[in-house]
């Protein structure tokens, strides 16, 4: 199996950008639609938080650890 080339890497990236965009919108939609409906927080909610903290986590733990590299 080849490397992708920096042109593949590119549509990759851009692709997974907007389907965890595309996610976030529909489970923040979803939640809110059944906060008003039901009055009660669902499983959607807390699959939207725990997706989010564990995105900004592993973000800032590889700009420390890159960053940490390069000295």
């Amino acid at each position: 199996m080849r490397k992708p080339d920096e042109m593949e890497m590119a549509i990759n990236l851009k692709a997974v950008k907007w389907a965890w965009f595309y996610t976030v919108l529909f489970l923040f939609t979803w939640t809110i639609h059944d906060y008003v409906k039901q009055g009660t927080l669902n499983a959607a909610f807390f699959l939207l938080i725990s997706q989010n903290i564990i995105y900004l986590a592993i973000s800032q733990f590889l700009k420390w650890k890159w960053g940490k590299d390069e000295k």
